[in-house]
């Protein structure tokens, strides 16, 4: 099955590709994934937000946004907030990770060149630590602003954020006293290690339930140390792909980040997502075959018998795995290469000069922004998409 799929995408990329490396997003699996998130969620008391630097490309945003009807957006790059600002009228973006404050700087000192109306309300600036804060809070009062303070929480990732009750009331306190300068909107708690912990240290299970009570205890440090700032619709943000189903089965949030399970790149080949489908992929014309692998230095391996060819493709050493041919792979001893990589192919596989080999992107976000373009693929067309590569 996986055969006639390449085959067939390789004669229409003849037919209608560039002739150069092209990022390749199959729109029906990208469909059926938005399909299946959109089930999920049903269920759960949870909104989605939408991982920008996941899923890079506003027309690839604009699809998700339409069929799971959210505009709430989780930024990681400040030149992608100006791009959602001006698409998304609605949008609710929050910050995926503490900003510098002279970037945040940069940002309001330029907003009046973004060409859009938009309440400065809608943004979540995220906060780890008290110093950054009070660098937030002359920022706020330069500017006479009220900026949305969005708390990072350690819930184990141990990537920095709140890690201490004593911190995270130190935050609220200063929050509490400039309300004319800052408002809390809410706490976002990442919780990638769930996925990633070895099982002989703990079990997913066990590691997503230690992370929500964690969660649980700032909510209600929260709720009954500073009543005041306390909100219906504060924002309680957690998750990422890796622990989507999880937190659809049960969650102490409200707000719910995702993006890479929409496009299951490789690192996301995770027993909790099977039920999804990779839908990105990464194809690249093979420029020269050779009857097999010569190592420069080593002539002496000619004479041994070869189980595959060499071919050498245009671009390379991608953060991607092949594909397609079956069983196709760098070699360990020539090397890769970014120009010219050479992918050993088994020797039955009939390929020619002009075929495409196929890679599985790695992460999405790392990928993505390589490409000016992503070529949606659905019924034997591709259509060119313009990403986001800043």
């Amino acid at each position: 099955m996986q055969a006639v799929y390449f085959q067939q995408l390789t004669q229409d990329l003849k037919q209608q590709g560039t002739g150069t490396p092209q990022l390749i997003l199959d729109l029906a699996r990208y469909h059926a994934n938005l399909e299946m998130v959109q089930s999920k969620l049903a269920t759960a008391q949870l909104k989605p937000r939408l991982v920008v630097k996941s899923l890079a490309c506003m027309q690839l945003l604009q699809v998700a946004s339409e069929k799971l009807k959210t505009e709430r957006f989780m930024v990681f790059h400040l030149p992608h907030l100006s791009d959602l600002l001006s698409r998304f009228k609605q949008a609710d973006i929050l910050l995926g990770k503490p900003m510098p404050v002279q970037a945040v700087q940069q940002f309001y000192q330029n907003r009046s060149d973004l060409n859009v109306s938009y309440p400065p309300t809608h943004i979540q600036w995220l906060v780890d630590d008290l110093e950054r804060l009070q660098q937030y809070l002359q920022l706020a009062q330069q500017f006479k602003l009220c900026l949305n303070i969005n708390l990072e929480i350690d819930v184990g990732l141990h990537r920095g954020g709140v890690s201490h009750p004593e911190q995270f009331s130190a935050l609220l306190e200063l929050i509490r006293q400039h309300p004319n300068f800052l408002q809390l909107s809410g706490l976002m708690g990442y919780d990638a290690h769930v996925a990633k912990l070895p099982k002989v240290l703990k079990s997913p299970e066990k590691s997503y339930q230690q992370s929500q009570q964690t969660y649980q205890r700032y909510k209600t440090i929260l709720q009954q140390q500073f009543p005041e700032l306390w909100q219906a619709d504060l924002c309680f943000n957690g998750g990422g792909s890796p622990t989507f189903m999880q937190h659809c089965q049960q969650s102490v949030c409200n707000d719910l980040a995702f993006g890479s399970v929409l496009l299951k790149p490789r690192d996301f080949e995770l027993d909790l997502l099977s039920a999804f489908h990779c839908a990105l992929w990464i194809a690249a014309p093979i420029l020269k075959i050779l009857p097999y692998s010569q190592i420069p230095g080593l002539e002496v391996l000619n004479r041994l018998p070869h189980r595959y060819k060499a071919a050498f493709i245009y671009g390379g050493y991608w953060q991607a795995d092949y594909i397609y041919p079956e069983k196709s792979q760098p070699h360990a001893l020539y090397g890769r290469s970014s120009n010219q990589e050479m992918v050993q192919i088994p020797k039955h596989c009939a390929v020619s000069t002009d075929d495409y080999v196929f890679l599985r992107p790695l992460q999405s976000e790392a990928v993505i922004p390589q490409f000016a373009r992503l070529y949606a693929y659905h019924e034997g067309r591709l259509t060119a998409w313009e990403t986001c590569r800043e």
